[in-house]
């Protein structure tokens, strides 16, 4: 009920009576009082005035299941959410979660994880209340090898949402981050539990740097958006956006089987598109220069023998003369 309160308050913007409460949720008042009171202790701030009923002035920065579904209404991937404050790992969860029958958009999120990883198994910084962990169950019926398109599918709608939200542009490093001024922002990991021609599940984990203030010098290709931009941000509207977003994304990728609805957007915020690029490939270094990504998902890498398109799971592509 605590999702629909804050639901209905957000909607309303002013104040809204405790009956129009009641009758909307079909609750009784003392059940909605409880409500109110259970998130004041949670850290909104809701003022209640006789004759005039509640007013939701502000709330905490939380990625709680009910105030990312306050946020989602009528998305699909608002119906399920699965909130932890600290976790193994979103991804781990969400494969644990599946295994065990959870709905297509089953959402995972926390506000840490202890395990943390991105591509190639390598370690993920998500410290408390600073970032968006979270991952999404899929239950796509495409074939296997089509999988792949649903990292880039979830590249295209961070970058949307983020350029919506902050009005940075959130560019994409192919195949599964994305970059602001040449620093990473977000990582993508889509893992996949499959047959040779049925996928049973996909689970797409999005890891995006918040409201850091600072990075560890070991990490010097990191940043976040408030570095960038000078301000904190609502991580749960972003979060939201990032959901509403990639509901829109999927849609157009189901449509098609393929990225050919996406293909433009996509490539008009690639980062590495005319760069020269290093693809690291069976331990073979190839350089080349990037031209963009097909609808298949693939990078095409011009090289003095001719253009090579590259599968996002068989190679690392580095630029040449830095991260991007």
């Amino acid at each position: 009920m605590k999702k629909e309160i804050l639901r209905l308050l957000r909607e309303k913007e002013s104040y809204l009576s405790g009956q129009e409460l009641c009758s909307r949720l079909s609750v009784s008042r003392t059940a909605v009082w409880k409500a109110i009171n259970q998130l004041r202790e949670e850290g909104y701030q809701i003022e209640s005035a006789s004759h005039r009923g509640y007013l939701l002035v502000s709330g905490p920065d939380r990625v709680t299941a009910a105030e990312l579904a306050s946020r989602l209404s009528g998305c699909p991937f608002g119906e399920n959410i699965i909130y932890k404050e600290e976790i193994d790992s979103t991804n781990i969860e969400a494969k644990r979660q599946a295994e065990a029958g959870a709905v297509h958009g089953t959402v995972v999120i926390a506000e840490s994880q202890e395990q943390g990883r991105g591509r190639k198994g390598k370690a993920w910084s998500s410290p408390k209340g600073t970032g968006i962990w979270m991952s999404l169950v899929l239950r796509p019926e495409i074939r296997p090898e089509r999988a792949a398109c649903l990292t880039l599918t979830a590249a295209l709608a961070v970058s949307r949402a983020v350029e919506h939200v902050t009005g940075l542009s959130a560019q994409i490093k192919w195949p599964n981050d994305l970059v602001i001024n040449g620093k990473k922002i977000c990582g993508i990991l889509t893992e996949m539990s499959s047959e040779m021609d049925f996928i049973h599940y996909v689970v797409t984990g999005i890891g995006i740097n918040v409201n850091m203030e600072r990075f560890q010098e070991e990490l010097p290709f990191a940043t976040s958006l408030q570095i960038e931009s000078g301000r904190p941000y609502i991580r749960a509207e972003l979060a939201a956006w990032v959901l509403r977003e990639f509901d829109a994304c999927y849609q157009d990728f189901l449509e098609t089987g393929d990225l050919e609805k996406l293909l433009s957007d996509y490539n008009e915020r690639l980062v590495n598109k005319d760069r020269q690029v290093q693809v690291i490939k069976e331990g073979e270094q190839i350089q080349g220069t990037a031209r963009g990504v097909n609808s298949q998902g693939e990078l095409l890498v011009e090289t003095k023998d001719g253009t090579e398109a590259v599968l996002s799971g068989e190679v690392s592509v580095r630029g040449v003369y830095g991260y991007v």
